[in-house]
């Protein structure tokens, strides 16, 4: 059997190529999007899992330390550690900071932890962890340094002993790891002009500079250059344990918050994304309408251009069905050629975009049911011009 619309798409075959191609992109654009999100999600998610922490612990009715400030003195993880259920407790800290190297500046998030605990990175790819209490530091790759290298962070400089993947903040940012007690001085310390400024205020208080008290004013100003602060405690839980009942008893007992990975993964993903995700799907529904838009406006500038041709397949008393599938036909062909090249160009330019874009084969024949759904529905304004051209107008001018 002929195909009409094979004939009549080899008839103007160049229009409805390059329909096809700018379609493409457009899809390209909608799968790169919803890519976006999942890396988003995904990012998050291995936040989490790099941690190696079955519970976060943190300041009282706060959501840190990921989507909120949150301040704990150092000495609180022992008292958690001698807990019920607790195997492991560690402090650790996370700082998202600018650092320059090679004339640029790099935005990443440095963690402090402590070597063989809970926040310590559980792979490398190059070089060795560190071994040092300070000024040695492990970063992603995606950062750009190299082993060996010296990068200043604050007032110190460190070397680059290792290098890992994979492991960037909720935001997408590549992680730094340092030791914890050089990651407090980074974060929670001031600057050594402040530090000057504020000892001087402190010895011109009388309150805390009394003649009949000595080493109290040195004892202050001591206090001053040493940091006992960091943002949360990673908790691993006991083998038998369940993480619900042991953060319980630290809510209960120890008046702090304290999250499973089920509910930080909540609060990253409901708190952190959620205004971004709904700002993707805002597009992805804007995207769809212009797809739609030109489908619909190609295929009736094409079935407008055939009017006479038309009306001698209905004078010749071709149904009505038969002409309608040829325009359907056309329509779900233009969207299979774009989904083809859509799907072929976000796989291409993923891996230039500056945060991670993962592309599910799932969206993927979600998003091939939309094209068609969509290519289905607008045809439908050129059906209808179709179906209404009257038999007459072959024969007439």
């Amino acid at each position: 059997m002929i195909s009409l619309a094979g004939r009549d798409i080899l008839h103007s075959w160049s229009k409805y190529v390059f329909t096809g191609v700018g379609l493409g992109l457009l899809i390209g654009v909608t799968l790169s999007m919803a890519g976006i999100y999942r890396g988003m999600v995904d990012d998050a998610q291995v936040l989490l899992r790099n941690s190696g922490a079955d519970i976060w612990v943190v300041q009282q009715e706060t959501l840190g330390p990921y989507a909120e400030p949150s301040s704990l003195r150092d000495d609180v993880y022992r008292s958690v550690l001698g807990l019920p259920g607790v195997a492991d407790a560690a402090n650790v800290t996370y700082l998202n900071m600018q650092i320059r190297h090679d004339e640029r500046d790099v935005r990443v998030m440095a963690v402090g932890f402590e070597p063989g605990q809970p926040g310590e990175p559980p792979f490398l790819s190059a070089g060795r962890h560190i071994a040092r209490n300070h000024y040695e530091v492990v970063a992603d790759a995606r950062t750009g340094f190299r082993l060996g290298e010296r990068i200043r962070i604050r007032r110190q400089d460190h070397t680059v002993v290792g290098l890992t993947r994979r492991m960037v903040s909720s935001s997408g940012d590549p992680m730094v790891f340092l030791p914890l007690k050089d990651a407090q001085e980074a974060q929670f310390l001031k600057d050594n002009d402040a530090i000057v400024n504020e000892r001087a205020r402190t010895a011109a208080n009388p309150a805390l500079n009394r003649p009949g008290v000595p080493g109290l004013l040195d004892a202050i100003q001591a206090s001053q250059t040493t940091s006992r602060s960091a943002n949360a405690v990673l908790v691993r839980v006991a083998s038998g344990w369940d993480s619900e009942q042991v953060a319980e008893g630290i809510r209960r007992w120890k008046h702090l918050e304290a999250f499973t990975r089920v509910q930080m993964e909540e609060i990253l993903v409901s708190k952190l994304i959620e205004t971004s995700a709904r700002q993707i799907g805002t597009f992805l529904v804007i995207l769809a309408i212009v797809s739609a838009a030109i489908v619909s406006f190609i295929i009736y500038t094409m079935t407008l251009g055939k009017i006479r041709e038309l009306a001698v397949l209905k004078l010749i008393g071709t149904r009505n069905r038969t002409i309608a599938g040829m325009i359907l036909q056309e329509s779900l062909g233009l969207g299979l050629i774009g989904f083809v090249i859509g799907k072929t160009v976000a796989t291409l330019w993923a891996p230039y975009f500056p945060k991670y874009v993962l592309l599910l084969p799932g969206d993927a024949i979600r998003g091939l049911v939309a094209v068609m759904l969509v290519c289905a529905l607008a045809s439908l304004v050129a059906i209808r011009a179709a179906l209404k051209v009257d038999p007459a107008t072959a024969i007439g001018g």
